[in-house]
């Protein structure tokens, strides 16, 4: 069981009174290696706790990428185009994949081009912990950035941890299984000062991408127009990731740099309809970023935080296929950022602000005709506060967004000339919290926030040719929360219960000028982005935890997420002339009802988990008419894995079944997900 000093250190938001303590014993099967506290812990950061996946826990989890594993937050909805290759981008409580704040070890990730994060890129094996806030990070030393999204995921990637008298420790990975799949990685840390130390992390994927589905029709009179079998072909992938930090100590702070490199080919197997069942696209990615950070504190008062990021991606897209669009065509898109945060102790221990102010560079090239080949300047600048009155907290803030495009444009006669835009956007954020029961196993926090946030136009949503408006407005979002914690902590380690966490909230989402694509004229290809759409979302959020020991040192621990969503399209009120109108639909693809269970045990050298995720009924247009249902899905995943140590030497084997029904489902309509597919990993930790 980790101190709660050191619990607080790895949680990465600062924890309340007592709640460190709690949190450890929640967390008791996450065994870790050496640690050392650099950061002096205060006890108000943690307004509205984060949805967290880290240590063992992470670890047994049936998953390959990022967003495998978000897939068992509550709020969360995964849009998979199935397989190892498939595009998987999250959207939280039903805002949309745009209004999601993606955070590579504590720097955003970033894509100007259509603002979307494949989070199919980002393995597990150099992940240690995943967290999902809604608003914003509880904590105000942070950039700019972190105000910004209306809900965000934070990645934090292992850093080295080494036992005494030992400076080096490696682990070789091997995983193969269904689909061809061989996925080598490794992992080498290096202490090379009794501050610095380095890691570098690399994997390789290899698929093809092949697993027969199940595929019928049903007319709207219920007849049956076909069923068949076939294999799901062109979702071949080939992919390499490296990364390599530089992690340092200095007195009253820390350091650390990170280069990121991630290049893939892969084939683009398409939606299965007209009777195709094959599609020849493919997509080549190669991304690479270089981003570091330092935090100091000077004096007992002030905190300082910089942090500096260059991103350079290139991206190609063929579709060979003459019958419809011959299309080659190929982007290169560039970022730079810095970032300053100044934290100030008005009053230690109870009051603190913070000023932090970012600026950003983006740019994109293609390949396509009458390109406008943007450039963007981005300030942002947050000026927050936080205060802890006895058992009340509070956090509030402002951002102040400023943005600055520039492009080329064609007139009427055909000339090109440069048009320059600007647009800027003042949003605020109130987050509170009530610990009502504050006792020595019992805890009850209440906790609410209100925050405004918006997503500017991408882009392709401004740019894109024949397609982009440059008049869009950015798109506005409205939160509110209500919710409550209960947390349960059995003071005595061998007893049969150790815990039990129960958390819970209610909310209104209020998306506006949400940006559509509408059809332009007569031709069926063309569209255009406009302002025109509007979502109102109700929802409820519910997880609880537990803890147990049972006779003959064997732990168990469960976890349950429920999520209720209302998210309704109020976009057009006079389109319910008809059957198929859309006013008051549910959007796309979001489920009224959705959740999953997870049961983890231990017992010595062996480790088994269950896993469960339910998906209910969904409809593929705002329109909820028939012809657009979508059928409820659900898994069975197992796995078990077994550890042994010789001579210093680790080594543990790990089976997975997942679908173990061998459920026929899609997440995305006409995108057939696979069957039952198995998994074995074998790693040595040396």
């Amino acid at each position: 069981m980790l101190p709660t000093a050191t619990a607080a250190a790895f949680a990465g938001d600062n924890p309340m009174p007592g709640e460190g303590r709690v949190a450890s014993r929640l967390d008791s099967m996450q065994y870790l290696n050496e640690v050392v506290v650099v950061e002096r812990t205060t006890s108000r950061d943690a307004v509205i706790p984060a949805q967290r996946l880290g240590g063992k826990k992470l670890e047994s989890l049936n998953a390959l990428s990022v967003a495998d594993a978000i897939r068992y937050f509550s709020g969360a909805q995964i849009k998979d185009y199935g397989g190892v290759g498939g595009i998987k981008s999250i959207d939280i409580r039903s805002m949309g994949t745009n209004h999601v704040g993606v955070f590579y070890d504590g720097l955003q990730l970033g894509n100007a081009q259509n603002g979307q994060i494949d989070l199919g890129k980002f393995s597990l094996d150099n992940i240690e912990e995943i967290s999902m806030y809604n608003g914003q990070k509880s904590n105000i030393f942070q950039s700019a950035k972190d105000f910004g999204a209306a809900g965000t995921i934070y990645l934090r990637t292992r850093q080295p941890h080494f036992t005494a008298g030992k400076r080096t420790n490696v682990k070789l990975t091997m995983r193969t299984g269904s689909f061809g799949l061989a996925n080598p990685s490794l992992l080498l840390e290096q202490k090379l000062s009794d501050r610095v130390s380095a890691n570098v992390s690399a994997e390789y994927i290899y698929a093809t991408g092949r697993y027969k589905f199940r595929y019928h029709k049903v007319f709207s009179d219920g007849t049956l127009a076909w069923d068949t079998t076939a294999t799901r072909r062109n979702g071949d992938i080939h992919s390499l990731r490296v990364e390599a930090g530089v992690f340092g100590r200095i007195d009253e702070g820390k350091w650390n740099l990170k280069a990121y490199f991630y290049d893939s080919d892969k084939g683009i197997p398409g939606a299965i309809v007209n009777n195709v069942w094959k599609n020849s696209q493919r997509q080549w990615d190669c991304n690479f970023f270089v981003q570091g950070q330092l935090q100091k504190r000077l004096g007992e008062r002030y905190r300082l935080q910089v942090n500096a990021k260059y991103a350079r991606d290139y991206m190609r897209y063929l579709n060979p296929d003459t019958t419809l669009m011959y299309i080659d065509n190929k982007f290169w898109q560039q970022e730079c950022y810095i970032s300053t945060a100044h934290n100030y102790a008005i009053i230690s221990d109870v009051w603190d602000a913070n000023l932090s102010v970012d600026y950003q560079w983006n740019t994109l090239d293609a390949t396509l005709r009458d390109f406008a080949y943007p450039t963007r300047h981005s300030v942002l600048a947050a000026l927050a506060t936080a205060a802890q009155l006895s058992r009340f907290k509070v956090q509030a803030s402002v951002l102040g967004t400023f943005v600055f495009d520039r492009a080329q444009a064609v007139a009427a006669s055909g000339s090109r000339y440069m048009r320059h835009s600007s647009r800027h956007e003042f949003t605020p954020a109130v987050f509170a919290s009530y610990r009502a029961l504050s006792g020595k196993s019992n805890v009850l926090d209440f906790r609410a926030f209100v925050k405004r946030a918006f997503r500017m136009p991408t882009f392709n949503d401004l740019y894109y040719t024949d397609m982009g408006n440059a008049s869009l407005r950015p798109e506005m979002v409205d939160q509110y929360d209500l919710g409550l914690q209960y947390t349960f902590s059995n003071t005595d380690k061998h007893a049969f219960f150790h815990g039990f966490k129960l958390s819970a909230d209610g909310y209104y989402n209020h998306v506006t000028d949400k940006i559509i694509a509408v059809p332009k004229g007569n031709g069926q290809y063309r569209w255009l982005m406009m302002n025109l759409g509007q979502v109102r979302i109700w929802g409820a959020d519910v997880t609880a935890q537990a803890n147990l020991r049972l006779p003959g040192d064997v732990y168990v621990d469960a976890s349950l997420a429920y999520t209720f969503q209302s998210a309704r399209d109020f976009s057009d009120p006079t389109d319910t002339a008809d059957e198929a109108g859309t006013y008051k639909g549910q959007i796309a693809y979001i489920p009224r009802h959705s959740g999953s269970a997870v049961l983890h045990g231990a017992w010595r050298s062996i480790d088994l988990n269950y896993s469960f995720i339910y998906v209910g009924e969904r409809y593929d247009n705002s329109s909820n008419i028939r012809a657009n249902y979508v059928q409820p899905w659900y898994t069975h995943d197992i796995s078990a894995g077994y550890t042994i140590t010789l001579g210093g030497v680790k080594m543990k084997a790990q089976m997975e079944v997942n679908n173990l029904f061998d459920q026929q489902y899609e997440v995305i309509r006409n995108y057939p997900m696979p069957g039952r597919n198995y998994k074995l990993t074998l790693s040595v930790t040396i």
